[in-house]
């Protein structure tokens, strides 16, 4: 059972999403707008949240922002926008994924399954304890943690998750459709844009100079691969 925080400033929204939320086996708790999800947040144990974009008070990109300052929390976003420039804007500000209005309930059910189970058992077939290194890289799946140059970096677990698969093969060429196949378990339709944004996110707090990376190079034309950080 997961905690899952619900908040859209519409109830019967709200109302919908809990009742599969919670017939999924999870515990649902609800906010109307941003500023009440970032409260919530801050004092109960919650591993997911689904939060839609247009609120008042504070909007859900406003809160995104705030979530991002303390939490690494999952965050699927809806909006009822649909141009490919808001789901990027969602995406470069630390959502995990996002969901367009309208939207069927058994399409948002299969998205928080899936961040959940990269949230809650990512890496339930762990490597040694000693996890994986490359370089000055070291990512240690038992804990969780990601270091630099023995510095820790904060990563949410969609970008955990990229770093681990590229960690786990480096050298090796993956595709845009390849990761997104890989890490969201579904087909791609058109979402590659949403690997682009996170493999940004993975540079910039990777690389000492996120447009000379070391670490997560681009193969034109064929994807992204990791390098050896030399």
């Amino acid at each position: 059972m997961a905690n899952i925080l619900v908040c859209d400033d519409e109830a019967d929204i709200v109302n919908a999403v809990r009742i599969y939320l919670e017939a999924d086996g999870n515990r649902v708790v609800t906010a109307s707008d941003g500023a009440e999800a970032v409260a919530c947040l801050q004092k109960e144990d919650v591993q997911l949240v689904v939060m839609d974009v247009m609120m008042p008070v504070m909007d859900g990109v406003q809160a995104l922002v705030k979530i991002r300052e303390f939490s690494n929390v999952p965050v699927i976003l809806l909006t009822a926008k649909s141009e490919d420039a808001d789901k990027v804007l969602g995406l470069d500000l630390g959502a995990d994924d996002y969901v367009t209005k309208p939207f069927t309930p058994l399409e948002l059910l299969a998205r928080v399954r899936s961040q959940l189970r990269r949230y809650m058992r990512l890496g339930s077939a762990a490597p040694a304890p000693e996890g994986l290194t490359v370089g000055e890289l070291c990512l240690n799946d038992e804990t969780k943690q990601v270091t630099v140059s023995g510095e820790p970096v904060h990563l949410t677990p969609t970008e955990y998750a990229i770093l681990k698969l590229l960690m786990e093969h480096p050298g090796r060429v993956y595709s845009s459709r390849a990761i997104y196949s890989g890490i969201w378990k579904e087909s791609v339709q058109g979402n590659e844009n949403s690997v682009a944004v996170h493999i940004r996110h993975l540079r910039e707090k990777l690389e000492i100079d996120p447009t000379s990376p070391r670490y997560i190079q681009v193969v034109w034309g064929q994807g992204y691969r990791l390098g050896e950080g030399i």
